[in-house]
């Protein structure tokens, strides 16, 4: 529905990016600032693009950003990384925890005016505004670090020829990842009206084409289109050579890659928008139930794993759902290491992880099944009490969870800025809130339903309606809706998380014949050798790790 051309993206950015337009560009010089306008928040916005125009670039960091040119400009992937991942965070530490780096008007002299370089500096500039600055950001670098990104993707799109840039595939990731966060960011920021002022209102009125929803979308598509990422999935899923299908875009890395990341955009974008059909046909090409080669950035990896978890649990399909998050805790349970020298991955991973096991949990009431022992340890320790109450049918525990768990969802268009002021920005989340209690409270009665099952083989409609307090007309009907909602559609081979056949899963089945309800108990017996082999091998392997300790 959004498909676009590459063309198309560049044609309808530059369309939209004239900044003097509807709102204007905050860059006039220093000394053309008033002395005092008479508005207190005018007078601090003054003050910090003074101190920003007037900021004396320390030596280190001047070192730095020359080093950090010098490596991007001779493509030297692995200095280009650790200047990223280590030293500029480093330096961040030091100079700059909880304010601006140095804005770019600063620091272009020391980089002789290398745009493509000031580009790339501003996307790293607004992010950590966005991620570290005490109040965020404002409507002026919301705006900024908009055009900032046309800027970057007309550059790398508009080429007649792949780019000559290499980043490193983390890097890749975090701009796509951050670019769809920032629109997230706006989208719910443009809802909040109570209290913004009337200029601010009016700056968001005339500018509706700013972080617009196609805009957002036609950079993902334009870069799936030019890196023809997708044909390259279908060879390389069949076993053949991508590169034999992948345009001379598309053999390039930076477009490969950035290709791919755009499809787990997509896959996100459509999740906060609460199209969960449309987020997992993005990533109908992915078979992400085996590792690939594309599978190396670890924040891609879980951000695709919760998103499509989360997208099969809104659907329904509770035993996908229980696959999908049971693989990606296994997982971050073994990697966990890997991550704890990196603090803003370990923090966001922590917080993906326990919104995770919440979900997991949640699927498992509505849906019971057998999943690994390792992670359903934790899950009793985490969230054994929650999981309690949500099986009493406490529906305010349901909710609770489903509020912690869920993205933030989002709106694609602007509030009614006529209408008295408000905040909308909760009302798409209060739209998925209902679908799912009330999907909940369709289930509300199955597990107390289930568990007197479990104690019989046969027993009377009229026992049963007693035992629940209810008639037998209506115990008929949530007879059969614990039939319905225990048959989901199950994914069993092919690429396409959509692809699946019916299943029941239950771990009890039953049927009725005249007044009696016949009752199989269809669970599989628990095999505790497995388990106690697993043990046993891991005490051998800490005995042989401790008689090789130094006495």
């Amino acid at each position: 529905m959004w498909q676009t051309t590459a063309e198309d993206f560049v044609e309808s950015v530059q369309g939209d990016y004239d900044p003097y337009s509807s709102y204007q560009y905050s860059s006039a010089p220093a000394n053309d600032y008033e002395i005092h306008s008479g508005d207190p928040a005018k007078d601090l916005e003054h003050e910090r693009q003074f101190q920003q125009s007037t900021f004396i670039v320390p030596e280190v960091i001047k070192r730095f950003l020359v080093e950090f040119q010098r490596y991007i400009n001779e493509g030297n992937l692995y200095e280009i990384q650790r200047a990223y991942e280590n030293d500029f965070n480093k330096l961040t530490d030091r100079f700059f925890k909880n304010t601006p780096w140095p804005d770019a008007e600063a620091i272009a002299p020391v980089v002789k005016d290398d745009q493509l370089f000031l580009t790339l500096y501003k996307e790293l500039y607004y992010r950590h505004i966005y991620a570290r600055v005490a109040n965020g950001p404002t409507i002026d670098q919301r705006f900024e670090s908009y055009y900032n990104y046309c800027n970057l993707f007309n550059f790398i799109l508009s080429a007649d020829g792949p780019v000559p840039l290499e980043l490193p595939n983390q890097w890749l990731w975090d701009i796509i990842d951050e670019f769809i966060y920032q629109f997230q960011s706006f989208s719910q920021f443009r809802c909040k009206l109570t209290k913004k002022p009337e200029e601010e209102v009016d700056i968001l009125r005339r500018s509706p084409k700013i972080w617009n929803v196609h805009s957002v979308l036609n950079v993902l598509h334009s870069l799936v289109d030019k890196s023809n990422i997708n044909r390259q999935l279908e060879i390389y899923t069949s076993g053949g050579d991508p590169d034999s299908v992948a345009s001379e875009f598309g053999r390039h890395s930076m477009y490969k890659m950035l290709g791919y990341f755009s499809l787990i955009g997509l896959l996100r974008l459509h999740s906060l928008l609460g199209d969960y059909y449309q987020a997992l046909k993005a990533l109908e090409n992915i078979d992400f139930n085996k590792k690939n080669m594309y599978s190396r950035v670890p924040g891609c990896q879980i951000t695709t794993y919760y998103y499509v978890g989360f997208a099969y649990m809104m659907m329904r399909r509770y035993q996908d759902a229980i696959r999908t998050f049971s693989n990606i805790l296994l997982y971050i349970q073994r990697t966990k290491q890997m991550f704890q020298n990196r603090v803003y991955l370990y923090d966001q991973i922590n917080k993906q992880n326990e919104q995770m096991y919440i979900l997991l949990s949640i699927c498992l009431v509505l849906h019971p099944m057998r999943i690994d022992e390792s992670v359903h340890s934790q899950l009793r320790e985490k969230h054994g009490d929650r999981m309690l109450k949500m099986q009493k049918g406490e529906m305010s525990e349901f909710e609770n969870s489903f509020s912690y768990a869920c993205p933030k969802f989002l709106s694609p268009v602007p509030p009614n800025y006529d209408a008295p002021p408000a905040n909308f920005h909760k009302e798409p989340y209060q739209l998925q809130l209902k679908v799912f209690m009330d999907e909940v409270l369709q289930q509300n009665l199955l597990p107390t339903i289930r568990s007197y099952l479990k104690l019989y083989t046969t027993l009377p409609i009229s026992k049963l309606a007693a035992f629940m307090e209810m008639t037998e007309d209506e115990l008929r009907i949530h007879l059969m809706c614990f039939k319905h909602k225990m048959k989901n559609i199950v994914w069993t081979k092919g690429t396409s998380g959509l692809e699946g056949e019916f299943q029941s899963s239950s771990e009890v089945d039953f049927y009725i014949n005249k007044d009696m309800i016949h009752i199989a108990d269809t669970k599989v017996a628990r095999r505790y050798g497995d388990f106690f082999i697993r043990q046993i091998h891991k005490f051998e392997e800490m005995n042989r790790g401790l008689l090789n300790l130094p006495h």
